[in-house]
């Protein structure tokens, strides 16, 4: 494989942030940003404002609708009401990261753990905080102490595979991601990243299913687009790999892998 294909790969396969499928703190089913839900806790609340998790749910949802400040003021209520509410400190947490404010964020983060130790979701979440700055060595400690923990949560093998694979260290990396599928096998960003390190190891089969598979489960992704039309490429099969980058850089515009993809396979 050519050095620009595989940077073009290792590049497509570790997308972060809110491309990451189902790795958010604040877990909700669909309903629970809606209006008429939020409506129904903001009745919850009035009817008991000293329960801090009444706030806690509500911000939650407010979370999930993207109005961040209501969701900030609902965990700040929460966390006065009670100070160790550790699940509200890692709920604002995420928030902040959502905003771009990480600091506050790992000052959250950080303070869950102080209050309980054995919470896996805020080592998590303050990995990625680190992860996100480049600080990489430091987010693999909080990874695996999540690990550590016995946490069945995926984000902690998912992001600890995708720091593996940012170091070369590709079978270890199958290793984490595989483990993040078997406990999640609805999200798609794990195949996605396993199929990139399958490709580095030269493994084409293994690889194409992986982002296939990616795209079954989410075909609204450049990043899976990119994936796909990488083998076709790598297979010589240049009009199917055009078309794959086609749909990348229409689905957004300003992803480099996709541009360069489309200028090396346009006949």
């Amino acid at each position: 494989m050519s050095g620009a294909l595989l940077a073009a790969l290792v590049l497509a396969g570790c997308q972060t942030g809110s491309d990451v499928a189902a790795i958010q703190a604040i877990s909700l089913d669909k309903n629970q940003g809606t209006e008429q839900n939020i409506a129904s806790l903001s009745a919850t609340v009035d009817s008991n404002p000293s329960d801090p998790e009444g706030y806690n749910v509500r911000g939650t949802a407010y979370g999930r609708a993207g109005d961040y400040d209501s969701a900030i003021a609902d965990f700040n209520r929460a966390i006065q009401l009670d100070p160790n509410f550790y699940q509200a400190y890692a709920n604002r947490a995420l928030v902040y990261r959502q905003i771009n404010d990480p600091g506050k964020a790992a000052a959250d983060y950080t303070k869950a753990i102080q209050i309980n130790p054995n919470y896996g979701s805020a080592y998590i979440g303050l990995g990625n905080v680190y992860r996100v700055a480049g600080r990489n060595r430091e987010a693999l400690n909080y990874f695996q102490k999540a690990i550590d923990l016995g946490t069945s949560d995926p984000r902690a093998y998912h992001n600890r595979g995708l720091l593996y694979q940012l170091d070369g260290q590709h079978k270890l990396a199958i290793e984490d991601f595989s483990r993040a599928i078997s406990l999640q096998p609805s999200a798609a960003e794990p195949y996605s990243a396993r199929g990139v390190s399958y490709l580095a190891l030269g493994d084409d089969d293994n690889a194409f299913e992986d982002f296939n598979t990616a795209l079954r489960l989410d075909d609204t992704k450049a990043e899976y687009w990119t994936n796909q039309a990488l083998v076709y490429e790598r297979k010589g099969d240049k009009s199917r790999a055009f078309k794959s980058y086609a749909r990348a850089s229409q689905l957004n515009p300003g992803y480099r892998p996709a541009k360069d993809g489309l200028a090396r396979t346009r006949s």
